[in-house]
């Protein structure tokens, strides 16, 4: 309930406007607002303690006129309507205030007069506190209470304002570390009047924004909470409800709530032909999911394609029931709003709401084979940072053109005409010549209206289907719109608004209004380099962002090939354990079957995540875990218990080509201890240059443990031993080229101290220097699956 005095009483009793500061609060948070407009109290009533600046309030809300914000001079408030006046120089706006019990609703419902402003922003709001920002979400934290601002409405955007477009990179500023402690902050963009702006960043400048009739910035929207610390994700669960946002129950629960949604899952290829074996290796690795990476003829339409559903969504039906049937979920891949070139938004007749960057005009009628074109501005043709596919639609054609002149008079050149499968045809003088937006992996985009379009198309297949899980990748596809973030939040709460059911999603890209649609944030591509190396400190980074905000922790993408190893697995697997997180195998059918581990692999996988999700793991062993240096390995000893080993890895020892005397000895000498049994031998050999090889190599223990390496290591490459009879050697990225079976079995190194020689040929001007450490298993420690 609001706080009442008793002179305020009197004025109630008339309903007159009248000045002063005001206070609202829920049950554990209170909210002051003074006669300047300025936040000054944010009082956490649980441990009476105030978090507002009073010395430096915080405006509540600023607006922009011609470019410039303004900060309210005063406020009145009227008792009989629960409204706020703000007044600024030149306009008046209007803030309802509703109080409940968890949180405290400001909603701008006027402006006067209304045309003068063109973005509004709440805040920033400071709060004097920054033990734990969550960025994404708007709130901040410290061990005891929470304060938070949440938006509403896609039209309300976290951040502050941060260029014309309203296009944010971040992973989120709802709230941020200021110096003073934090702020919370929103903001609105009136959408309704036509723009010219620079789109994507700087990639399309002066682009003409069409206007979204009615979309101003009433109606922006927010909540302010606080609230016990430890009740933070239960508060905002509750404002969910309590305002109608998107609040998806899945297997019963609350997605942000669920724990099986921790879970991993496996991209693979299926097909109706395939499916009950693409299953059997989802299940035996105990995946979440089965997700097919490009199961469609093209994207925009999202006909299935016939190649691995020749009976089309019938097809699909059935590979649904067959994974619901063993517990698995089926997912699929697109790019949120990408359109490739054969789709039928394109071909034969392309679709009038394609996203344009420009447009000029013909100087002269043109029949159907012309190649070279005039227009009468060069303006958009001439962007060459970003102009991937070169083509302008006229009429019903596209057309594809090599370049622009530089100079008067503006021709199109070597133009291909009816190019993708359109007509190529007559068109008249003055005739609008439209520069389509397009994007180095080929594709075009949808403008807003038809983003929409596609939203809901893409939402049908789901209902039609029983798909249950996709990744909006490329999401930021949406801001071809031109609305910039507005654009990504309203594209997901298009495709929510029309599924039956929730639907597992991921992103590509983080906002405030999506998070409460949104399932996981799985970043990390395996692309860029091997098991280990690919983005792996991009991947780490990302663990404590997702959890401060409340995001189930993922790892990103792994890629098993046929020479995946079970130690690469376990070392993926460690990673996982240590973090809690979840991550995504991305692999083949034909994969799988030929790397001979592939079982191994699996089974490998469903113990450690089992593991994992029942919390077996104990708080030290995840600290030496999270180590990316640090390697494991988990054996099954009876029904619910393992023994966990880790390896021991010693220094780095290096050798370097010397130059002595005859007869002077020239290998190296080195100590090396192996700790836990006796074993077989390990270890890593580098050849560190950038020419030359390391050839005839001879690793010697105690005078009499020998073993000879069967082949080269040229400059950058990395020849492994792990215990086995194969040796893998890979290049410089980190990427396995050659697998080399030994015959005879390696020596076996005992516990304890050893005088360790090491010698080799050096070729190469400079050759390369021999890096090499050396690997032990320890005794192991006994770990048990956890009842519940």
């Amino acid at each position: 309930m609001k706080k009442i005095r008793f002179f305020v009483v009197m004025w109630l009793w008339v309903g007159i406007p009248f000045l002063h500061a005001e206070t609202w609060q829920t049950n554990e948070f209170q909210l002051t607002v003074n006669n300047d407009g300025k936040v000054t109290g944010l009082y956490d009533k649980v441990h009476s303690t105030e978090y507002g600046l009073t010395e430096s309030p915080s405006p509540l809300l600023q607006v922009r006129i011609n470019g410039t914000f303004q900060t309210p001079r005063k406020m009145t408030w009227n008792t009989t309507s629960n409204q706020m006046t703000l007044h600024y120089d030149t306009v008046r706006a209007i803030i309802q205030v509703e109080t409940k019990d968890s949180h405290i609703n400001l909603t701008l419902t006027d402006l006067s007069p209304k045309d003068l402003v063109d973005r509004v922003q709440w805040g920033p709001i400071a709060v004097a506190m920054n033990q734990t920002v969550r960025e994404v979400i708007g709130v901040v934290s410290n061990d005891i209470f929470s304060i938070g601002l949440q938006v509403l409405n896609t039209k309300t955007l976290g951040g502050q304002s941060p260029n014309e477009e309203g296009r944010d990179t971040s992973r989120g500023r709802t709230a941020e570390k200021t110096a003073s402690g934090s702020s919370l902050q929103a903001y609105s963009i009136d959408r309704s009047r036509p723009r010219s702006i620079s789109v994507w960043g700087e990639h399309y400048p002066n682009m003409p924004v069409p206007p979204i009739p009615g979309e101003t910035c009433i109606g922006s929207k927010i909540a302010l909470f606080g609230c016990p610390a430890h009740q933070t994700l239960q508060r905002i669960g509750q404002i969910e409800l309590a305002e109608g946002l998107p609040h998806p129950i899945i297997d019963g629960n609350w997605s942000r709530m669920n724990p099986n949604l921790k879970r991993s899952y496996l991209i693979a290829d299926f097909s109706e032909q395939n499916i009950d074996q693409m299953l059997d290796y989802a299940k035996r690795g105990n995946f979440l999911s089965l997700y097919h990476g490009g199961p469609f003829k093209s994207w925009g339409h999202y006909e299935l394609n016939p190649r691995f559903f020749p009976n089309g969504k019938a097809g699909m039906i059935k590979c649904v029931e067959k994974a619901k049937a063993l517990g698995i979920r089926i997912g699929v891949h697109t790019l949120t709003n990408f359109i490739n070139t054969n789709d039928p938004y394109i071909t034969p007749i392309p679709d009038s709401r394609l996203a344009k960057t420009g447009s000029g005009f013909l100087v002269s009628d043109i029949d159907n084979t012309q190649t070279e074109i005039e227009v009468k501005s060069p303006e958009y043709f001439n962007n060459n940072k970003a102009n991937w596919l070169h083509t302008v639609m006229i009429g019903s054609e596209l057309i594809r053109y090599g370049s622009v002149t530089g100079q008067s008079p503006w021709i199109l050149q070597n133009c291909q005409r009816g190019a993708f499968g359109t007509t190529a045809s007559q068109h008249k003088k003055d005739t609008e010549v439209a520069k389509l937006m397009d994007h180095p992996y080929k594709v075009f985009f949808p403008n807003y209206e038809m983003q929409s379009e596609i939203a809901i198309r893409l939402a049908e297949l789901f209902n039609e289907t029983g798909i249950g899980h996709f990744d909006f990748d490329g999401h930021e596809g949406c801001w071809a719109s031109g609305q910039g973030d507005f654009g990504i939040e309203q594209f997901a709460k298009v495709f929510y608004d029309h599924l039956k059911e929730p639907v597992l999603n991921g992103t590509s890209n983080s906002q405030p209004f999506y998070w409460h649609i949104n399932t996981c944030c799985n970043w990390g591509e395996p692309w860029y380099g091997g098991f280990r190396s690919s983005m792996a400190d991009y991947r780490i980074n990302n663990q404590a962002m997702l959890e401060r905000n409340f995001m189930p922790k993922m790892l990103g993408w792994f890629l098993i090939t046929p020479d995946t190893t079970l130690a690469d697995i376990e070392w993926l697997m460690a990673r996982s354990a240590s973090y809690d997180s979840g991550f995504a195998i991305a692999t083949s059918q034909q994969s799988l079957q030929k790397n001979p581990l592939t079982n191994n692999l699996l089974d490998s996988i469903s113990q450690w995540e089992s593991l994992r999700l029942n919390g077996a793991f104990s708080d030290d062993q995840k600290k030496q875990m999270q180590n990316t240096d640090n390697e494991f390995h988990l054996e099954k000893i009876a029904d619910g218990n393992y023994l966990l080993y880790s390896y021991h890895n010693s220094k780095q020892y290096s050798y370097e080509h010397t130059v002595r005397q005859p007869g002077e000895p020239t290998d190296a000498q080195w100590e090396y201890t192996s700790s836990g049994r006796k074993q077989p031998l390990q270890f890593i050999l580098k050849a560190d240059g950038q020419s030359g090889s390391l050839d005839n190599a001879i690793i010697e223990f105690d005078n009499y443990i020998t073993f000879q390496i069967p082949l080269p290591v040229q400059h950058g490459q990395t020849l492994l031993c792990d215990g086995t009879n194969i040796l893998r050697l890979f290049d410089e990225k980190g990427r396995q080229i050659k697998i080399i079976q030994i015959n005879t079995p390696l020596p076996e190194i005992p516990p304890g101290t050893h005088a360790v020689s090491f010698s080799c040929d050096f070729t190469g001007e400079p050759a390369p220097k021999a890096q090499m450490q050396f690997k032990s298993r320890d005794q192991g420690q006994t770990i048990h699956m956890l009842k519940h």
